[in-house]
């Protein structure tokens, strides 16, 4: 994936290199930073359909989702054709994407 490339060097360039765990814990701070402007932006759920959440938060949660993946030397691209293989599958078998669990 050609965007984990472009993390990677940059993470690199920045001497910015962590732990898989560090990296973790940032990916979850990022997401936690979505929430926080999804559940700010609708009053807390009150207003469902007024959400709105900044695209750089999303970009930081991809950056860190892609650090993650260089740190812990997976694909990116390949776990995501997995995983839309999994659905694939599941729908297929079941008529929905979940896993039922």
């Amino acid at each position: 994936m050609n965007e984990q490339d472009k993390v990677a060097s940059f993470v690199q360039e920045h001497e910015m290199e962590s732990p898989p765990t560090y990296r973790l814990l940032d990916v979850v701070s990022e997401l936690g930073e979505v929430a926080k402007d999804a559940a700010e932006s609708t009053d807390y759920g009150s207003s469902p359909e007024e959400v709105n959440i900044a695209s750089d938060e999303i970009g930081d949660v991809l950056f860190s989702l892609l650090a993650l993946a260089e740190a812990t030397e997976i694909d990116a691209g390949e776990a995501l054709e997995e995983a839309m293989a999994k659905y694939d599958e599941r729908i297929a078998d079941s008529g929905t994407p979940s896993s039922g669990n």
